[in-house]
């Protein structure tokens, strides 16, 4: 079952059109999730998105578990025709995910990331912190979308 409801395939998650990827990169905080095995324990959950000189990006997960904080490494490449929408991360250089940006806002202040079948969802911030209102509101535009939200978890900052 995915987040929406059904099984889909990993080309039915929409993403957003376009993603300036200078300006997505930087440190986004997770503001909730549905939680994967390894992230079930963790708080003070960032990610941090570098642009390298051949147009991939590098990328820094990290939380605090079980008293130290704990990172993974990856890179990511677009997708060639998504706008740089949809990534694939590559892990320990073994295995890729797929990393869709579902929701932008204007300014970049808040995203929400899924992977390509909509197991996975985050809700990302710039700062650790996000407004209830502002948080309801992403919820409602997945919901919109007839994304099941109910397994979103806020995560510890």
């Amino acid at each position: 079952m995915s987040l929406f409801g059904k099984k889909r395939d990993v080309f039915s998650v929409r993403t957003v059109e376009r993603v300036d990827a200078a300006r997505y990169c930087g440190t986004w905080y997770e503001i909730a999730a549905v939680p994967r095995k390894r992230q079930r324990e963790c708080s003070n959950t960032k990610a941090e998105y570098t642009l390298t000189a051949d147009g991939k990006i590098s990328v820094r997960n990290s939380c605090f578990r079980h008293g130290k904080t704990v990172s993974i490494k990856a890179v990511a490449t677009p997708v060639s025709g998504s706008g740089n929408a949809w990534l694939k991360v590559r892990f320990f250089r073994l295995f890729n995910a797929d990393y869709k940006v579902i929701e932008l806002s204007d300014d970049y202040s808040w995203a929400v990331v899924s992977s390509g079948s909509g197991s996975a969802l985050w809700v990302l911030s710039r700062t650790p912190y996000m407004s209830g209102d502002v948080y309801d509101l992403i919820v409602e535009k997945l919901s919109l979308r007839h994304i099941d939200t109910s397994g979103l978890v806020k995560t510890v900052q």
